[in-house]
């Protein structure tokens, strides 16, 4: 009999621990709890927003958690056709959060359901924006405007589903892989021809330059020329002048000083031979210091004998 009712007590006790347990649940920091009963939420307490313990009917009701931080939804390069007939493709992505967990629950049921509806809502008004506006306002002028409307109308759209858009952004902006070729192919064409046409330049300038120099040192060394030979004519006559007065100072010094400076001319070792006689006009310094012929020639003639 003690051991039926011990029995029955232990039954009871577990059946008030795993009663105890089903009725509490912890929401987290970053989270929000929906508490439903047969689906629908509970009055008073359906939606907790405040983080900790609480408390729920077990098997009558049950708890969905939701996240309560901001989320992301990105969308694969998407090709638009923009208003100047320009095709390009966009990379973005919109960031939002749970406003309302019932509608939430309700629409999408989790944050995968939100995904692919967000995905598709983002699609559609990056399409609808872009296409109202050309390559240049989307690329440089007007791109945060552009990024501006797509959040409001993303937003317009993804209140229906319980969420809040809070931003939209366009990451990247590229032409398609064919047309981006086919540029490339064309500015490389264009970089080549200016290059081209600044090598063009440049040896022409280089001509000029060299054309510059050459008559630069022409006419330098003609002028240095004409300075050297003025020089030299200028040496050229005091020489003479000096000379001249020599001359007319001394005729024998200068006629003895002309006759040294011919020998030195003419006796040069390995130069050309001649043959002359040794009574020639020209060596008539060579026996008489005076350079008087007409004593050489007494010295060359034999003495007469004297008789005794």
């Amino acid at each position: 009999m003690k051991n039926g009712l011990l029995f029955v007590f232990a039954l009871l006790v577990l059946v008030a621990i795993a009663f105890a347990g089903g009725a509490l649940f912890t929401v987290e920091q970053t989270e929000r709890a929906l508490v439903l009963r047969f689906g629908e939420p509970v009055a008073g307490r359906g939606l907790i927003t405040e983080p900790g313990l609480h408390f729920k009917i077990p098997l009558i009701e049950n708890v969905v958690t939701f996240d309560n931080r901001i989320l992301d939804v990105e969308s694969p390069a998407l090709e638009v056709l923009a208003a100047d007939n320009q095709r390009l493709e966009v990379d973005s992505f919109i960031r939002y959060r749970i406003a309302d967990a019932l509608k939430f629950y309700q629409s999408v049921t989790n944050v995968q359901g939100a995904n692919n509806q967000l995905g598709s809502v983002l699609n559609s008004a990056v399409r609808r924006v872009l296409s109202e506006a050309n390559q240049r306002q989307i690329v440089r002028d007007e791109r945060a405007a552009l990024m501006t409307k797509i959040k409001q109308q993303a937003d317009a759209e993804a209140r229906r589903f319980g969420v809040e858009v809070v931003d939209a952004r366009i990451r990247r902006v590229d032409l398609p892989a064919q047309i981006s070729e086919k540029v490339f192919g064309r500015m490389q064409t264009e970089r080549q021809r200016e290059a081209a046409e600044y090598r063009a330049q440049g040896a022409e300038q280089a001509q000029k330059i060299t054309a510059k120099a050459d008559r630069d040192v022409i006419v330098l060394k003609a002028e240095a020329q004409q300075k050297a030979d003025q020089i030299k004519g200028e040496g050229d006559a005091e020489r003479n002048r000096i000379f001249a007065e020599a001359f007319g100072k001394d005729p024998d010094f200068f006629a003895f000083y002309r006759s040294m400076q011919a020998y030195e001319a003419a006796f040069k070792p390995g130069e050309t031979r001649f043959l002359v006689s040794p009574r020639s006009e020209f060596f008539r310094f060579f026996s008489a210091p005076e350079g008087n012929p007409a004593s050489m020639a007494d010295r060359a003639a034999p003495q007469p004998s004297q008789k005794r």
